[in-house]
């Protein structure tokens, strides 16, 4: 064993072609090299496994007695994503193929408490009482959320990622997207079918953006009538509002404004509803000085499409609000995020998955901060003189915008490729190089999925449990509505 079966399982995992491929080479890795044996132990200073293991026995030995109640008690004193710092991203990077087994022990056994709680054989609690208990812990606990970076001819990589989420039933129903995100998140907010493969196919999608024109070829670049083009074809013309309605899912289109003096916007069914996707869309992508601005489109009250805001005009929402962390979390108590980053100014700069325990990082930060508050700092002393020129007042404005913005998540997915050709990412992608940015996003997502996971599987129960519930108090006011009718 040792390092020469250590390199036999690196270029196994490189040369996976599936994720129980990877998986497996993975865990073969993590026995050669002795991290198998680090996640069978619960010792770590990482986390405090003491009271983890405490807990965890608690549940199981409360769950096997049929102790509702004393479940219902425990659970109460709260459920938390974070509990003795087990969502330590450190815990999830020392092993390939996932962490301790206390953790997922720990929240597999809350998820069955969870289910078992809900479920009809409990008896002893009343309806009423559950349903507070399961939407006070959903509030408490958060909901994830997938946020899809600004990209342009990149967004195939947030493909790649979402298509291996879909598969593994981990997409979250909460996504954001500015620019190429942003299409590629309407795209699957507005799919209804499950045959991902179709979905995804590369010659499909490849097919969309360089159109039935012949003379049209990977390595022109795409003009803002193709564009438009492209998104009638891959996107059904609905709003928000009946996007979220066919499927359950939370689209978030990040716009910026046009004029300097007005703020950037997230678009969704809960603040937009009646504005179409499109419109929205093709304004989260109008590149500045590139593409023109976009006034975005709304239904009306007769259901007839009309300028919405007709005065003000939008454009890329990258450039604003790329990642737009706390407004999800005001309109969803989003509180987890997974990112899909490509936005090619950044990714040199970006480490992976926040983590600002080790020294190293602790200074790069350090700098990064202080650099930030310098630039900052600076801008405020030239404000008056750059006023002055409408042109450098917007320049500063977007370079301010940049620099102070967030670019990583809590668990952030990156491809493994960090210097991206510029001049490359609006142009029209070959079949054969979509397919390359497909497998790309498909394969840097495989070794977070289990952490993916592990961080979601409480909020996802909780979600499943609140939906059946709310649906059995939809039917039982339904029934009481036809029996005062008869």
């Amino acid at each position: 064993m040792g390092v020469l079966s250590s390199k036999k399982f690196e270029k196994a995992m490189a040369q996976a072609h599936s994720y129980e491929a990877w998986l497996e080479a993975a865990t073969d890795y993590d026995k050669a090299a002795g991290d198998y044996r680090w996640r069978l132990m619960d010792q770590s200073r990482r986390y405090d496994y003491v009271s983890i293991r405490i807990r965890l026995d608690r549940l199981r030995a409360m769950r096997a007695r049929h102790d509702a109640r004393g479940l219902l008690f425990t659970l109460n004193e709260g459920i938390h994503g974070n509990m003795g710092g087990m969502g330590n991203s450190r815990l999830y990077n020392k092993a390939k193929s996932g962490t301790k087994n206390l953790i997922i022990d720990y929240v597999e056994e809350i998820v069955d408490a969870l289910h078992y709680l809900a479920s009809p054989q409990v008896d002893n609690i009343r309806f009423e009482e559950k349903i507070e208990f399961f939407r006070r812990a959903q509030h408490c606990f958060g909901c994830s959320a997938l946020m899809l970076s600004g990209s342009g001819s990149l967004a195939y990589f947030h493909m790649g990622v979402v298509k291996t989420l879909l598969e593994h039933d981990l997409l979250p129903d909460i996504i954001s997207g500015s620019s190429g995100g942003s299409l590629v998140g309407a795209y699957i907010a507005t799919q209804t079918g499950a045959d991902y493969e179709a979905m995804f196919a590369p010659e499909k999608i490849a097919s969309v953006f360089a159109g039935d024109d012949a003379t049209r070829h990977p390595d022109q670049n795409i003009t803002s009538e193709e564009l438009l083009e492209s998104l009638v074809a891959i996107l059904p013309d609905l709003t928000f509002e009946e996007a979220f309605e066919q499927t359950g899912r939370q689209l978030n289109v990040s716009v910026a404004p046009l004029e300097t003096m007005q703020t950037s916007r997230l678009l969704n069914a809960i603040t937009s509803p009646n504005v179409y996707i499109r419109e929205a869309v093709m304004a989260s992508c109008a590149i500045p000085g590139i593409y023109p601005p976009v006034t975005l489109m709304a239904k009306n009250d007769h259901g007839e499409r009309q300028a919405y805001l007709p005065s003000r005009q939008w454009v890329d929402g990258s450039v604003s609000d790329d990642l737009p962390a706390k407004r999800l979390a005001r309109l969803y108590g989003a509180n987890h995020y997974i990112v899909s980053q490509t936005n090619p100014h950044v990714l040199p700069f970006l480490a992976g998955d926040r983590d600002d325990s080790g020294p190293f990082m602790q200074m790069a930060r350090a700098s990064m901060e202080t650099v930030r508050t310098w630039l900052n700092a600076s801008a405020e002393i030239a404000r008056k003189p750059i006023a002055r020129s409408q042109t450098l007042s917007r320049l500063s404005s977007v370079a301010l915008s940049v620099i102070n913005q967030e670019y990583q998540g809590d668990i952030t997915i990156l491809p493994n490729q960090r210097f991206m050709n510029p001049l490359k990412l609006l142009r029209i992608r070959a079949p054969d190089d979509v397919q390359r940015l497909l497998t790309m996003g498909e394969r840097s997502t495989w070794p977070k999925l289990e952490m993916i996971r592990t961080q979601t599987k409480i909020g996802a129960a909780l979600g499943d449990i609140l939906r059946e519930y709310e649906e059995e108090v939809l039917d039982h006011a339904d029934e009481r509505v036809k029996k005062r009718a008869s």
